[in-house]
């Protein structure tokens, strides 16, 4: 696989190098120098010329510091004339912004997607997106993964015998849907409003819950409002536990001293899309790092990378045949 170039940013290297060591293609070097000024300058340190270059760069914080390195990692791919650039993108900060829902503010979702377009990239690969529309911001072909697959197998083979999948809101329950038919279990969703960033409101729970032991599974877990909010409305209706799965487990602000001090939780579950927080010793993580690079191969030899997700994920089933008119 000679003509594949990976190289990372600063954001999450351990991620890079997991997938690299599954493509079997060394992680390429990058050079990111900062001038007196606070300007970035970032050097390209392999051959691009005609070659399938790939930037491994998730949204981390600081996130407009390493959005403002995976721009220039793409320009320079650009200047140095690679035939396709790929932004690997495990995590997209900005897709929490991703409507008009209040006078004069900014829609940096869609900003975003321009700026990497502007760039020069021509193909983007992500992961559970926090709102699926963020893919048609885009004007060039996204990759959307998902990581609800790896995160079941965390619980198969255990007994789930009274145990529910249970959402923290509405939006999230047709995700938490088919994670729990992957483990034949049944759903539940919790009726969220938010109030600010790190404060909210779960006023009611959809679903039965009483006396079950739950799975909560959320795409994104940042301060943890919302999940300590949810694992207490659980417990006023007689959930006895919960274990705690998400896909981005960014755990800003206090969200690891609440987990940990919260009695309901018997265990935190996570992909590694982002860094591992520090001290958090009990916190479990799943790699992706197969699920990238075997998509990674497949958009390099021209195949199909929704049928990694066969058996997974509805969204990426054959076509249907259309219906008679």
């Amino acid at each position: 696989m000679r003509e594949i170039v990976v190289f990372s940013g600063s954001a999450h290297t351990d991620l890079a190098e997991r997938i690299c060591a599954d493509l079997g293609v060394p992680l390429a070097p990058v050079e990111i120098h900062r001038f007196s000024n606070d300007c970035l300058q970032v050097q390209l340190q392999e051959n691009c010329r005609q070659r399938d270059v790939y930037i491994v760069q998730p949204l981390v914080p600081p996130t407009q510091e390493h959005l403002m390195e995976l721009l220039l990692m793409i320009d320079a791919a650009r200047g140095a004339s690679a035939q396709q650039i790929t932004a690997v993108m495990p995590h997209y900060a900005y897709a929490r912004s991703d409507k008009k829902d209040a006078s004069r503010i900014s829609i940096g979702g869609r900003l975003v997607a321009d700026m990497l377009v502007t760039a020069g990239v021509d193909r983007v690969l992500t992961m559970a997106l926090h709102a699926p529309q963020v893919h048609g911001f885009f004007s060039v072909p996204v990759d959307h993964l998902t990581a609800i697959g790896v995160l079941a197998d965390h619980f198969r083979g255990r007994d789930l015998t009274d145990t529910v999948v249970v959402s923290p809101d509405l939006g999230n329950a047709k995700t938490a849907t088919q994670f729990s038919r992957l483990l034949g279990l049944p759903v539940a969703a919790g009726s969220k409003q938010r109030l600010a960033d790190d404060r909210v409101v779960i006023d009611a729970i959809v679903g039965d819950v009483a006396g079950k032991r739950a799975i909560i599974l959320d795409d994104e877990i940042a301060t943890g409002g919302s999940i300590i909010e949810l694992l207490d409305r659980l417990k006023d209706l007689g959930c006895t536990q919960a274990a705690v799965a998400t896909t981005h487990g960014l755990f800003a602000g206090k969200a690891v001293e609440r987990l940990r001090s919260h009695p309901s939780v018997t265990e935190v579950i996570s992909t590694d899309t982002v860094p591992r927080p520090a001290g958090f010793p009990e916190l479990q993580v799943s790699s992706v790092a197969g699920l990238f690079a075997e998509a990674i191969k497949r958009i390099h030899e021209g195949e199909s990378v929704s049928s990694l997700f066969d058996g997974v994920d509805p969204t990426h089933a054959p076509p249907q045949p259309k219906l008679p008119f």
